[in-house]
């Protein structure tokens, strides 16, 4: 689909937000809208691309971002803690563009119809090629959840994405939801696929007996003559928001003092550039920036944070550059720099959106793309049903996608109050497409996604939205250590985000009544993190819902997302509204 003269002139808009000269282009047609976007000039010596969280999407998709984004403490008010109009805004994007459709929820609806899908390895593939043919030298850095989030990544056991990833032309990388695969088969990739090609690098995960690095913590290579290192850390709380018998052997955590350690011998090493690739989350990766020294720039992941501008940092060492590139193949980040004397002298940072419709596919990459999918292909398009409303999840309490796998829980399993993972990874159906088997399994699959009824007493139920909201919301980013909030279905409660631990959550109900504190409730659920729930002859959490789905005689009413009343005040610009 080509873009109308009205909706070009508005790629064009965006492009010149992003520094890019337009020039005669005003009358030009897709391909050359294009070119307005992502031909941008080299700057500096030394150029990193950074893609992360991309979970597996192989296709062109549909992403919705967030519209419910709190900052607590210090984190309030500031980036990533902005979304729709406040985030455009810090980043000087004009509303109604492009950009601002990649960037935003706002009107999403009407606005995917019109710019099409985004991502896709193929046309992140020809992206990828135009960038390098003007940066000699660039790497591409690769910051992890990229083996899980499909399911061709779940059947292939992340083979799909391994062969992808090689043609890509990925140089380095860390990761997260990879451990999700075992320890086995992640050493086999490392140590086989990635041989020779990519380098897997975790400076924060050990032996759980003697302390013993599981991976290479940090790399140098040469680039235009400057010695760069490249740091990786892996997510820190693998073993507590996965589950622990995946990584039984390893242990994580963000081990600040190493990392300084491993800054250090970097830069005895004769490092003039150091750069962290982190899958820490962007509020993390902000407080590390002060308290580790000597990094030059942190590029991030893990929060799914579609940063169109550099966080700057300063502490003792000087400053820190904190970015954070989206997910799913939305975006890749390009950060120059001009390395002159030793030390970094100027920099450039462009988040560049991956449209679909502006970006040929690269045959290769294309090719490839159709022979992994093609023995799943059927399977993969097989419609169970059709959805009256927009599908998606992201956002710090619920989306439609998640209250459509609660609603189908309770009603097959007759529970009374459901639970959905936080989970940031999911993509988005517009109203009238097609609820396929992908779409669902792109909501569901990693290695453990049983399904479960548990009976649970409302305090027990009250401690657990308890512990989840402290992940989510407690002021030291250190002690952030899930996804989102758990989506409730049924149940309906408030939540002051700035209350102290075992104080956030309060009002709860169910039907109107208040939750009792000694009854017992009959609470559906999945994803559980405990070994014992792999062995219980629980069902996957996609046949229960694929179940529901069939029965609904091929339509499927528009969800409302049930999200809970917000007390405490809180005047946050990470705040759409009422289910947004």
């Amino acid at each position: 689909m080509n873009l109308g003269k009205r909706e070009f002139l508005q790629t064009l808009t965006a492009a010149t937000v992003c520094g890019m000269g337009l020039g005669r282009w005003a009358e030009a047609d897709a391909q050359t809208a294009g070119n307005a976007l992502y031909d941008i000039p080299a700057f500096g010596n030394v150029s990193l691309l950074h893609m992360t969280d991309c979970h597996a999407q192989l296709k062109p998709i549909h992403f919705r971002e967030p519209g419910v984004n709190l900052g607590v403490g210090d984190m309030n008010g500031r980036l990533p803690h902005l979304v729709g109009e406040q985030l455009l805004k810090a980043a000087n994007v004009p509303p109604g563009t492009a950009q601002a459709h990649a960037l935003t929820c706002l009107d999403f609806e009407q606005a995917a119809r019109r710019y099409g899908k985004v991502g896709g390895f193929a046309h992140l593939a020809t992206l990828v090629k135009r960038l390098k043919a003007n940066r000699p030298g660039a790497l591409l850095l690769d910051g992890g959840d990229t083996w899980q989030g499909s399911a061709t990544a779940l059947w292939t056991k992340g083979q799909d994405m391994v062969d992808a990833a090689k043609l890509l032309g990925v140089d380095i990388m860390t990761g997260h939801w990879e451990f999700t695969l075992g320890m086995d088969r992640v050493k086999e990739i490392v140590e086989k696929d990635f041989a020779g090609r990519i380098e897997f690098l975790a400076q924060n995960v050990k032996t759980a007996d003697f302390g013993d690095p599981v991976f290479k913590p940090y790399t140098m290579r040469r680039i235009n003559g400057v010695p760069v290192a490249i740091i990786g850390q892996a997510f820190p709380y693998t073993p507590i928001a996965n589950p622990r018998y995946f990584v039984a052997d390893w242990s994580f955590g963000i081990q600040d003092e190493n990392m300084q350690k491993v800054v250090d011998e970097a830069r005895a090493q004769g490092a003039q550039l150091v750069v962290l690739l982190s899958h820490n989350g962007m509020d993390v990766d902000l407080k590390m920036a002060t308290r580790v020294s000597g990094i030059d720039a942190i590029l991030g992941g893990h929060t799914h944070d579609g940063m169109p501008v550099a966080s700057v940092v300063a502490n003792r060492g000087g400053k820190t550059l904190v970015t954070n590139a989206g997910s799913n193949g939305k975006f890749l980040a390009v950060m120059d720099f001009d390395v002159q004397g030793g030390r970094l002298r100027d920099w450039r940072y462009r988040l560049l959106p991956v449209f679909a419709n502006l970006l040929p596919a690269d045959k290769e990459m294309d090719a490839l793309v159709t022979r992994v999918r093609a023995p799943y292909e059927a399977k993969l398009a097989e419609k169970l049903a059709v959805t009256e409303g927009t599908l998606y999840r992201r956002g710090n309490f619920n989306g439609s996608g998640d209250q459509l796998l609660l609603d189908a829980l309770m009603d097959v399993q007759g529970a009374e109050i459901g639970f959905s993972p936080g989970f940031r990874w999911g993509t988005s159906l517009l109203a009238g497409q097609d609820i396929t088997r992908e779409w669902l399994m792109d909501m569901t699959a990693t290695t453990y996604s049983y399904a479960t009824v548990t009976n649970m007493t409302g305090e027990t139920i009250k401690t657990i939205l308890e512990d989840v909201c402290d992940n989510l919301f407690n002021p030291d980013p250190y002690y952030q250590q899930g996804g989102d909030m758990v989506r409730v279905g049924g149940l309906t409660y408030s939540c002051n985000p700035l209350a102290k631990m075992g104080s956030r959550i309060d009002d709860m109900r169910l039907g109107g009544k208040p939750i009792e504190a000694a009854r017992t409730y009959k609470v559906a659920g999945w994803a559980p993190v405990a070994e014992e729930a792999r062995g219980a002859g629980n069902a996957p959490v996609w046949e229960l819902v694929e179940q529901w789905l069939k029965a609904k005689g091929g339509r499927v009413a528009a969800r409302s997302p049930n999200v809970p009343k917000l007390t405490g005040g809180l005047p946050n610009p990470g705040y759409l509204g009422e289910g947004a």
